[in-house]
C-alpha cells in the first residue's frame, strides 16, 4: 500500500495560536478521511516560527541551512499541503510569504493545497480568494475549491459552521490526492473520423 504524505505549514507566531489550532483541526479531518478510505499516511507539521531565522538567512544568502533544506524537501516531496496563516493587514503574514518565497516557483506544481487562515473578524475572510488563492495559483498548485477561514467567533457558538467547512475542505483534499474526483465527460474527446462521416 502506498503511503501518502501530508505536509502542514502553519505560520502562527504564538504558542498556542489559533492558526495552529485550525491547522490541527484540518489535519484531523484529513486523517479521518484517509482512515475511512484505508489509506496509509504520515503527517509532517512545519511551524514556521521555529525556522524564522533560517528563512531570513536564506533570503540574505540565497542558500538554505541544513535544517531548512530538510523542511523544504519535506514540503516539496509531500503528496498534499495544508497551508494556514494568520491575517496581517488583510493578507498573509510576512513569515508565511517568506517560506514560499524561498521555494522554487515550480516546487508545488500540480500539488493539491488546502488553504486556510485565521483572523479576528469575519471581514478578513476575503484573504482566501484575494491573497492565498492567487499565491498558490502562481506557484501552479491545485488549490481546493473550499478554503477555510476562522474568525474569533468561529471557535464559540458558531463552531458547527466551521466544522462543516473543515470537513468539506478535507474531503476535497483527499479526493484530489487519490484522483477520485469525477471528471465531466468531454463530448469532443473522441470525435468520429471525417472519413467515417463521409461514408455514413
Amino acid at each position: 500500500m502506498t503511503e501518502r504524505t501530508i505536509a502542514v505549514v502553519t505560520a502562527g507566531l504564538t504558542t498556542p495560536s489559533s492558526t495552529r489550532l485550525l491547522a490541527d483541526r484540518l489535519t484531523a479531518a484529513v486523517r479521518d478521511q484517509l482512515d475511512g478510505r484505508g489509506t496509509a499516511y504520515r503527517v509532517v507539521v512545519v511551524e514556521l516560527r521555529d525556522i524564522a531565522h533560517d528563512l531570513t538567512n536564506n533570503l540574505l544568502t540565497g542558500f538554505p541551512s541544513k535544517e531548512l533544506s530538510a523542511v523544504l524537501q519535506s514540503v516539496v516531496g509531500a503528496d498534499a499541503l495544508i497551508a494556514v496563516t494568520p491575517t496581517f493587514s488583510a493578507s498573509y503574514s510576512g513569515l508565511f510569504k517568506t517560506f514560499f518565497d524561498v521555494l522554487d516557483d515550480q516546487a508545488l506544481a500540480g500539488k493539491p493545497v488546502l488553504i486556510a487562515a485565521t483572523g479576528g473578524t469575519e471581514r478578513h475572510s476575503l484573504i482566501l480568494d484575494f491573497a492565498l488563492r492567487p499565491l498558490f495559483t502562481y506557484l501552479k498548485a491545485i488549490v481546493m475549491p473550499t478554503g477555510v477561514y476562522a474568525a474569533s467567533s468561529d471557535w464559540g457558538t458558531d463552531a458547527g459552521k466551521l466544522h462543516t467547512r473543515i470537513d468539506r475542505a478535507a474531503a476535497e483534499l483527499v479526493d484530489a490526492m487519490s484522483n477520485e474526483r469525477h471528471a465531466v465527460a468531454d463530448p469532443y474527446a473522441n470525435p468520429t473520423p471525417f472519413e467515417d462521416l463521409l461514408n455514413s
